[in-house]
């Protein structure tokens, strides 16, 4: 037995391509964590309107560096 073949394939957080609003972060999280990307479209509004700024640059720093599907 080949170990190359049994291995899964590891996952991988990339950006979505079918499932985008803007860049298709929030869709590659969704994705990546098995989750509605509408709830993490919302989880990120809520995160800019309590005032985390930090959201913004975080989201910029994840467009930056998270490669396309």
């Amino acid at each position: 037995m080949n170990y190359a073949e049994s291995t899964p394939e590891p996952k991988r957080l990339t950006r979505a391509t079918d499932d985008k609003m803007v860049a298709g972060v929030c869709g590659g999280l969704a994705r990546y964590f098995g989750v509605d990307p509408t709830l993490v479209r919302v989880a990120l509004v809520i995160a800019l309107v309590v005032g985390f700024p930090a959201t913004v640059i975080a989201y910029l720093v994840a467009w930056a560096i998270t490669p396309m599907a």
